[in-house]
């Protein structure tokens, strides 16, 4: 444990930048996992719920309990540090909705490539771009071993995507000569859902944004951890409360609007239903605590994003792929933990296998390349 607290503390090491960007990646893969257990609640409702805890309570509580002064270095940042870092995270917020929106119009697989490879492109290469070191960093080798490990990690999104929409195939044909209907509650409507689903993923790529753009409350920050002694890996805490804060702004006027259209209020206290039942105290109990542990689940991954951005170095702007493909690489494993590949073809089994080691291998020259630019 010991060499485990010393190895934190070196800034920077982007391997163990990696590593943390898995374990959000983790995060963010298991956090919609709670949400299988509740019941009879509507999604505005449910949504709504796991965003207070995990936009609202739970990161002025983790940056309270790590950061010294933590409230000081809020008031202490300009207004217009702060909007922008609200406002880059408000637009996120917009992606995370559109990005529903998108899946719908495409199917998950389709719907989830083409949202998350925008995602990665724009929220790795043109925060760079803006500043002016895209340029340097491309005539680097260091630099071109990390757009490479970017490059590779689209690839697999692709691949990944590809497989997914094979398996939807196969396993809608099965479930039609079962005699069951083979398409869902979704409307495939091609045109309409690449236009969603892009504009999805270069929204959802704002959060990186908010944190370039709430960088003077990081420095701040990280000038008082090493003032108090402690470790920088908290150092963009601060900036992370005001991007959550901002994408808790947009989704809750879109759940606000629902609420009022699907009168659905009277369900946050275990009124009816869209079963038109009411909910058990007990029940109602249990509903609470999924919510609060899939938005708990929903701010780890954004934790440890935040982390594992400070050990990534000068590039850190590569953090961005690691997170993007440390969410699909944990998806497709829980995939095959809950036997959704189950019934496909060995083919598809094959391609889906082809792109979780692509990620895998991307997220490594990632950080090689990282590696490299710190020696």
């Amino acid at each position: 444990m010991g060499s485990f607290a010393r190895g934190l503390r070196l800034n920077p090491n982007p391997f163990l930048g990696v590593l943390l960007h898995w374990t959000g990646g983790l995060s963010a893969a298991s956090c919609y996992l709670p949400f299988r257990g509740i019941r009879r609640w509507s999604w505005e409702v449910y949504w709504l719920l796991q965003g207070v805890f995990s936009w609202i309570l739970v990161p002025p509580i983790f940056a309270a309990l790590l950061v010294p002064r933590f409230v000081a270095i809020l008031y202490g940042a300009s207004g217009t540090v702060l909007f922008y870092t609200w406002f880059w995270g408000a637009m996120w917020g917009i992606g995370g909705l559109l990005f529903g929106l998108g899946v719908r119009y495409l199917g998950i697989a389709l719907g989830y490539t083409i949202a998350l490879g925008f995602s990665t492109a724009f929220g790795t290469l043109v925060p760079p771009l803006f500043s002016g070191q895209l340029a340097t960093i491309m005539r680097e080798l260091p630099g071109q071993v990390v757009v490479l490990g970017v490059a590779m990690c689209l690839v697999a999104i692709v691949v990944s995507g590809l497989a997914g929409r094979l398996k939807e195939r196969e396993l809608a044909g099965a479930k039609a000569e079962e005699g069951a209907a083979p398409g869902g509650k979704g409307e495939f409507v091609f045109g309409r859902g690449i236009l969603v689903a892009s504009f999805a993923g270069i929204m959802s790529a704002c959060f990186a944004y908010g944190l370039a753009a709430g960088k003077p409350m990081s420095d701040a920050t990280r000038a008082t951890l090493l003032l108090h002694g402690r470790r920088d890996l908290w150092q963009s805490l601060p900036a992370l409360v005001v991007v959550l804060w901002g994408g808790f702004t947009t989704n809750a006027l879109w759940c606000g609007g629902l609420l009022i259209r699907n009168r659905s209020f009277a369900q946050f206290a275990g009124g009816a239903s869209d079963a038109g039942d009411h909910l058990p105290a007990g029940r109602l109990a249990l509903n609470y605590a999924f919510a609060a542990a899939a938005g708990l689940l929903w701010y780890l991954q954004f934790f440890f994003y935040s982390m594992g951005q400070t050990k990534m170095g000068k590039y850190d702007f590569s953090s961005w792929t690691l997170h993007m493909a440390g969410t699909i690489l944990f998806a497709t494993l829980w995939g095959a933990v809950l036997h959704e590949w189950r019934g496909t073809s060995r083919r598809t089994k094959a391609m889906g296998a082809a792109g979780f080691l692509l990620l895998v291998l991307s997220t490594l020259v990632v950080g090689y390349g990282n590696y490299l630019k710190t020696r």
